[in-house]
């Protein structure tokens, strides 16, 4: 329910407002003073005040200031929208007022219908300003190197240093590496940090349609042809002021190269069907997992926007190069998704850890977050994350393949113990191959379902390994 605060020194007045905004289903607080309206902010957090300019001991322009310059400097809440409200109502006061940031400025007698229209706009106004504060906030976090590893804390150095100038960025890295989150802390980092990041996978949008989705086009001249009279902004145009984030960029055809290329030179370009060309001011971050320079030597990427797109390159090692990044990144998803499903107090032990440290992750940064998140889900009840709760692929590693510390043949004094070994080994990659399904386990080894559960029962193995 918003909260409206009415100050005003005419008790009829703030009478009357408190009757009719409750019909209107808003939660209201009245004050005849200025000290009180203040006290009162100061206690509270407000959607919108009604202020009267004229109090018994003090300026409602005066109050106007000293609200919005105490909820700037408040983190607890957003600044309230202030609407002036006077029977002594004056074009310098208004424009005083709107130059203190007043939402609008009503004279009395007030009209109760541009009252309500005016209240619920200022309202409006609020929630989408904190709405967007929420968004920059959330950015800021997504956009987060997290690793206490040598080249994570080297690369935050680096986007330090090379984010608030405006060179391109090309990112390098491996699917899943964190390549996202680089461009992301870069642009919190920049000069254009109040300004939108826009990222436009490369790979996931088909040829057919890429063009549009870059540039944009105008009646149409779109997908649907003159049947679909509407127009599209595109990646380019609508990241225009801010940073424009181009994933998987060596994905991208030789002929949709050609005109990112072009509208990088000339900063403009010519939406689809448009006769007059847009012109862009945009930073371009790039990332891509594949050897551009490799992709070029085939002809596969124009040499041009390489040299264009490689201004300031980075590099995000893989997971398994930075396994001392594990615990920090796993804690963290830990945090992320307990507070998502209702549990923000899970933890998780040394042993899980160090288990997580032996497997090589080879979907990297990506893989991690997915593990975390399954093993949230499937142990619901789970207040300590347990080496146990662990995917049967994590707790695999090379060196825990068969529960021992390795495979030698030392390790067996009998044939049957070395099979028995191998039989094990081999049940637990088919049942991860299938996802832990017995069932589909049991059709791709050639076995009945119940001979299965009695070998995985004889071998001591469970589908929770």
């Amino acid at each position: 329910m918003n909260h409206v605060l009415i100050v005003d020194d005419e008790a009829d007045i703030r009478d009357s407002l408190e009757a009719i905004l409750r019909e209107e289903d808003y939660l209201i607080t009245t004050a005849g003073t200025a000290k009180e309206a203040l006290e009162l902010i100061r206690d509270a957090d407000y959607q919108a005040v009604l202020l009267d300019i004229w109090l018994p001991d003090g300026d409602g322009l005066d109050i106007l200031a000293q609200i919005r310059g105490e909820s700037r400097g408040e983190s607890r809440a957003g600044a309230p929208e202030v609407i002036m409200i006077s029977g002594h109502g004056t074009i310098e006061a208004a424009v005083r007022a709107t130059k203190l940031g007043a939402y609008d400025f009503l004279e009395k007698p007030l009209s109760l219908d541009r009252t309500l229209l005016v209240l619920r706009n200022a309202i409006k106004s609020y929630q989408l300003r904190e709405d967007n504060k929420e968004f920059a906030r959330q950015l800021a976090v997504k956009g987060s190197v997290t690793g206490d590893s040598v080249p994570m804390k080297a690369l935050r150095q680096q986007i330090k240093l090379m984010a608030p100038t405006n060179g391109r960025v090309l990112i390098y890295g491996e699917s899943g590496a964190g390549k996202e989150l680089v461009a992301r802390a870069m642009h919190a980092e920049s000069l254009r940090r109040e300004r939108v990041f826009v990222e436009l996978n490369c790979a996931a949008i088909p040829e057919d349609f890429i063009e549009t989705e870059l540039f944009g086009y105008r009646h149409g001249a779109g997908p649907g042809g003159p049947n679909q009279p509407t127009e599209k902004r595109g990646t380019f145009e609508r990241a225009d002021g801010g940073t424009l984030f181009l994933d998987e960029v060596g994905d991208m055809s030789l002929k949709t190269q050609a005109k990112v290329l072009r509208a990088l030179d000339e900063q403009r370009f010519y939406p689809v069907g448009a006769s007059t060309p847009v012109h862009i001011d945009a930073r371009v971050i790039a990332a891509t997992n594949k050897d551009l320079e490799e992709e070029i030597a085939r002809g596969n990427f124009r040499e041009d926007l390489f040299y264009r797109l490689n201004v300031i390159p980075f590099f995000v090692p893989p997971l398994r190069e930075r396994k001392e990044d594990i615990p920090s990144l796993s804690r963290e998803f830990l945090s992320e998704f307990g507070q998502q499903y209702g549990r923000p107090r899970v933890e998780i032990s040394d042993a899980a850890l160090l288990q997580l440290k032996q497997y090589h992750w080879p979907g990297n940064v990506r893989e991690l977050k997915n593990v975390i998140e399954r093993v949230l889900i499937l142990n619901p009840k789970a207040q300590r994350i347990e080496a146990k709760h662990l995917p049967m692929l994590v707790q695999r590693t090379e060196g825990n393949t068969s529960g021992r510390n390795n495979n030698s043949r030392e390790e067996f004094s009998t044939l049957l113990q070395a099979r028995e070994a191998y039989e094990r080994d081999y049940i637990l990659k088919e049942l991860d191959r299938c996802h832990g399904n017995v069932t589909r386990a049991a059709e791709a080894l050639g076995l009945e379902r119940s001979h299965l559960y009695r070998k995985m029962k004889a071998l001591g193995v469970s589908i929770g390994e």
